[in-house]
């Protein structure tokens, strides 16, 4: 039986005309059934005529940043399957059949297009570094993680984009969307797909080290607004062993001498271990708020279906 379910190809776009044609063109042949959207983002040259002429449906999004764009695609757009990809023409639209099918067959909420690079330039200096200390760091901090947190292509259930939060704005959105996937302990996957260089003409948008520190950013926030108790009480745990720290020769002379001389010094000790608990406790408070929140989160998550293939005649 033929599917019936109503796939959205979704194209954040800036200043992409050298790239935007050919990346519709290769989506609506790789998903001849899908509705493409181009989403602009105030650019300054041709990207929207291109997109049109290429019969994607062109929208725009006046908040700069593509977390704002991505914020925009998933509150707008009405769909059963979600793929997301960059409009650049580096990521392989041959290969989006076999990560919706995935998606589909093992009921996932996301599957991530894990990029191997198919030309020396496809990756800029630095990007593959960053990218596998970054997921390094995510794994470590939050147990699991993916083995490309940074690729832009993907493909999303409806339930996991009308559950989506989106709060970032700019490059770090991919990291956003891993993190939520982690947090509800949704059902992933991860394909291996052909990573290819820009056209020419086709100018890439990302700084190597502003971004990264954007993202090392959103890791961190993510991590204090996620596990509060561990990052308030590591916090807590430091001024403690300072305060111990500080403390120790003078207990060592009051125990001989039944003196106390540096005053300050305990004083400040004192300050460090009443600031070491009020940490503790904030950490222990905002812990019960979030699981609360994250009750709520999963609850919303869970009012959708689970993504499965529809089928005429069914």
């Amino acid at each position: 039986m033929k599917s019936t379910s109503r796939v959205a190809v979704l194209l954040p776009c800036y200043n992409e005309e050298a790239a935007i044609a050919q990346t519709v063109a290769s989506f609506r042949a790789a998903l001849p059934e899908a509705t493409i959207y181009v989403y602009d983002n105030n650019s300054r040259d041709r990207t929207c005529e291109r997109a049109a002429a290429a019969g994607a449906i062109v929208r725009t999004e006046r908040i700069q940043g593509k977390g704002a764009v991505v914020r925009r695609m998933f509150a707008d757009v009405d769909a059963d399957v979600y793929v997301m990809a960059d409009g650049d023409a580096t990521y392989d639209a041959s290969a989006a059949p076999a990560l919706v099918a995935r998606m589909l067959d093992e009921q996932l909420d996301m599957v991530v297009g894990c990029r191997v690079g198919e030309a020396a330039a496809a990756y800029r200096r630095g990007h593959r570094l960053g990218n596998a200390l970054l997921t390094g760091m995510l794994t470590r901090l939050f147990g699991r993680s993916f083995t490309d947190i940074l690729t832009g292509y993907r493909v999303f259930s409806r339930r996991f984009v009308k559950s989506f939060p989106v709060l970032s704005v700019g490059f770090e959105i991919e990291t956003e969307i891993s993190v939520h996937a982690l947090e509800l302990k949704m059902p992933v996957g991860e394909v291996e797909t052909p990573y290819f260089a820009r056209p020419e003409g086709s100018v890439s948008k990302l700084s190597t080290y502003r971004d990264g520190w954007r993202i090392l950013g959103t890791i961190a926030t993510l991590y204090r607004i996620e596990r509060p108790l561990w990052f308030f009480g590591g916090i807590g745990g430091l001024l403690a062993v300072l305060a111990v720290i500080l403390a120790a020769p003078l207990v060592v002379t009051y125990m001989h001498t039944g003196l106390v001389p540096r005053f300050p010094t305990a004083i400040l000790t004192t300050g460090l271990i009443i600031l070491a608990a009020l940490c503790f406790f904030a950490g222990l408070i905002l812990d019960t708020v979030v699981r609360g929140r994250r009750e709520v989160r999963r609850l919303a998550y869970l009012q959708l279906p689970a993504p499965r293939r529809v089928s005429e005649g069914a």
